[in-house]
């Protein structure tokens, strides 16, 4: 079976998060520069040979301030580690869903994450394009890669909860 070769399309995808501020609001914020490897033997994605990164300096909270301190040593500690990356070991097919599983890297640490995964399928654009959606969620706890940086609140909580819950949105384009 022939190998095909996929390229992430930036302008109808997002690399999205968001964590609790406060205790009880979320702040959202995306990763705007990323690339990625992707190579599938068959149409349904299952086992693909997926490599992704990020480039931390692109991080976008819709706050300077903010995002500076994301990418300060408090944080991602952008100097010393400028990318986070991806490495899926498995892309398998249960019923109608999907699990996409494998080494997320973040400030120097590698842990496995297991993260469900839906497939839109496939379509051609208005120029011919076959193109593919997959929407990447869950939830990765921002402690396991030392992102450790917090304030305790006068009243009680932290300004910044550990769990980061993801939501990427990728377009796909046959290369």
């Amino acid at each position: 079976m022939a190998t095909t070769k996929w390229a992430i399309d930036s302008t109808h995808s997002e690399i999205g998060f968001k964590v609790k501020h406060m205790m009880f609001t979320n702040v959202s914020g995306k990763f705007e520069s990323y690339d990625a490897t992707i190579t599938a033997e068959d149409d349904n994605f299952e086992n693909a040979n997926i490599e992704f990164s990020a480039n931390i300096d692109s991080i976008n909270t819709n706050n300077t301030d903010r995002d500076n301190h994301l990418k300060s040593g408090d944080f991602f500690d952008a100097e010393n580690f400028p990318k986070l990356t991806f490495k899926a070991t498995s892309l398998t097919k249960n019923g109608d869903d999907y699990e996409l599983t494998g080494d997320l890297s973040l400030r120097g640490v590698t842990k496995t994450v297991k993260l469900p995964t839906e497939f839109s399928g496939l379509m051609k654009d208005p120029w011919g394009n076959t193109k593919a959606g997959l929407n990447i969620s869950g939830k990765i706890n921002r402690k396991e890669w030392g992102l450790n940086w917090n304030s305790a609140l006068e009243t009680g909580g932290v300004l910044v909860g550990e769990d980061v819950k993801l939501n990427i949105e990728l377009q796909l384009i046959k290369l």
